[in-house]
C-alpha cells in the first residue's frame, strides 16, 4: 500500500476530519501573498513603482493617500485572486474527499476558495477574515457584507489607480467607509462574526472526542500558532487521532505524535489529485 492509498483508507474509516490551511495551500494554488512574482510585476506593478512594495501583503499594509486608491489596490486583488469563475483543481480534490464525512475548516488565508468549490460555509471558519467581505471602518458594529458587487463595480470603472468616488462602499448603519473584512488575528477575536465561528469549530472538537478524527493540514508552516500548535496537541490528546501533513519542503511533527502522523513533502495538487485517484 502507498502513501496515497493508506491516506485515502484512514479518510474512508474516518468519523471526522478537521482540515489546516494556511499560505503554503494558496501559493499551491497560485495566489502568493509574499513574492514579488510575473503577476504581480504585470498587474500591480503602477501600485509597486508609487509605493516601493513587492508583494501583496506589503500593499495590503500601506497607508494610501486616498480612500479612492486603497479600494482600487484592493478591488483589483480580490477581483484577480479571490473571485473565481471555477474552483480550482485542488479545492475540487479537496472537497471531494471530505464531502461524505463530518468536517471542519480552519484557514488563515483570507481569498476565500473553500465555499466556491462545494464547503458548507457553516463549517469554515477563516481566523483572520476574508476578503471578500467587508466591515465598517469606525467599527460602528460587528456586521460584515459581502463585497461582490461593490469590488466589481470598482474595478470595472478603475482608471490610474482610483475608483470614482460615487463607487466608494459605505456602511449601511452609520454612513462611515468601508474596508475589507481581513487582518490581523487580534483584531477579530471580539467580534460576533468571530467568536460564532470559533464556537462552531469548538463544538466540531468536542463532537470528535474519542472518535476516529483525522487532521489533514495543508500548507501550515511549523511556527503557526493558530493552527499547528492546536492540531499537534489535539492529535497528541486524542487517542484515535490521526495527523496528516502535506507542506513541500517543510514537514513538521513532533517526536510525541510520530507513530500517529504521515508527513507528505510533495506538490499539494500533485498529491491530492493521486489522493483522489485512488480506488
Amino acid at each position: 500500500m502507498n502513501i496515497y492509498q493508506k491516506i485515502k483508507q484512514i479518510i474512508s474509516e474516518a468519523d471526522g476530519v478537521l482540515i489546516g490551511a494556511s499560505n503554503g495551500l494558496s501559493i499551491a494554488e497560485g495566489y502568493h501573498l509574499f513574492a514579488d512574482d510575473a503577476w504581480f510585476r504585470e498587474r500591480m506593478g503602477d501600485f509597486r513603482e508609487k509605493y516601493g512594495i513587492y508583494c501583496i501583503l506589503q500593499g495590503m499594509a500601506v497607508s494610501y493617500s486616498s480612500e479612492e486608491e486603497r479600494w482600487a489596490y484592493f478591488s483589483r486583488i480580490i477581483k484577480e485572486k479571490c473571485l473565481q469563475d471555477e474552483p480550482t483543481q485542488i479545492m475540487k480534490d479537496m472537497y471531494e474527499l471530505v464531502k461524505e464525512k463530518d468536517y471542519f475548516v480552519v484557514t488563515s488565508n483570507g481569498e476565500d476558495h473553500f465555499i466556491p468549490a462545494g464547503f458548507e460555509e457553516e463549517r469554515v471558519f477563516e481566523m483572520e477574515g476574508k476578503l471578500t467581505e467587508m466591515r465598517c471602518t469606525k467599527g460602528c458594529c460587528d456586521e460584515v457584507y459581502p463585497d461582490r458587487e461593490a469590488v466589481l463595480r470598482m474595478a470595472e470603472a478603475e482608471t490610474d489607480g482610483r475608483v470614482p468616488e460615487r463607487l466608494l462602499p459605505r456602511c449601511p448603519k452609520c454612513g462611515g467607509s468601508m474596508e475589507v473584512n481581513y487582518g490581523e488575528y487580534s483584531s477579530f477575536q471580539g467580534k460576533k462574526n468571530w467568536q460564532e465561528k470559533a464556537a462552531r469549530y469548538q463544538g466540531f472538537v468536542n463532537r470528535m472526542r474519542g472518535k476516529k478524527l483525522v487532521i489533514l493540514e495543508f500548507g501550515v508552516g511549523w511556527r503557526n500558532q493558530m493552527i499547528k500548535m492546536p492540531f499537534m496537541q489535539l492529535t497528541a490528546a486524542e487517542p484515535h487521532a490521526k495527523y496528516i501533513t502535506f507542506n513541500k519542503g517543510e514537514i513538521y511533527i513532533p517526536d510525541g505524535i510520530q507513530g500517529k502522523s504521515i508527513g507528505v513533502d510533495q506538490d499539494i495538487a500533485a498529491a491530492l489529485r493521486e489522493i483522489v485517484k485512488v480506488g
